[in-house]
């Protein structure tokens, strides 16, 4: 079983990656893949977070144990112990001077193709910036919308 995830740069252009990965895979080879297939050069931190429906950052899942908390650890999560019908999203931080900020859904499970490598870069829309993307925060109205953010809907995009 493989699953298909779109990476998408928190960025107001469209900056993203489809990729498939083996259900067996483990968040660092996930890890790697993101740093490689959006030319990251790898020598910085990064943790995944796992997120609700709108984005609320929950449990971390990391390079190392950095945190006060017990977290799980990259190199010793796979996948499958993680991705499934309830949880379909995630936060990616790379660097955490810079903040590099990425939307993490996993879009659909397929099966394995065969003559296929794994991990594939499906699709690649659009050139990293040299610096990380400014962050937007909540204005004192609480709500981004009615700062003049609008959301995006990455629902409607095909996987390609």
């Amino acid at each position: 079983m493989i699953y298909r995830f779109r990476v998408v740069l928190d960025a107001e252009e469209d900056i993203f990656r489809d990729i498939e990965l083996e259900n067996q895979s483990t968040f660092e080879d996930f890890h790697n893949t993101i740093i490689q297939s959006f030319g990251l050069s790898g020598h910085e931190m990064a943790t995944f977070y796992l997120t609700d429906d709108d984005w609320n950052q929950g449990e971390a899942i990391s390079q190392t144990d950095m945190f006060d908390e017990p977290n799980r650890l990259m190199e010793e999560t796979k996948l499958s112990d993680v991705i499934n019908e309830e949880q379909q999203t995630a936060l990616y931080i790379y660097d955490f001077l810079e903040m590099w900020t990425f939307f993490v859904t996993c879009v659909e499970e397929a099966e394995v193709v065969s003559g296929l490598s794994y991990p594939n870069l499906v699709f690649s829309h659009g050139v990293l910036p040299a610096e990380a993307p400014p962050k937007q925060f909540k204005g004192s109205s609480g709500s981004e919308e009615e700062d003049g953010e609008e959301e995006d809907d990455w629902d409607d995009d095909a996987f390609y």
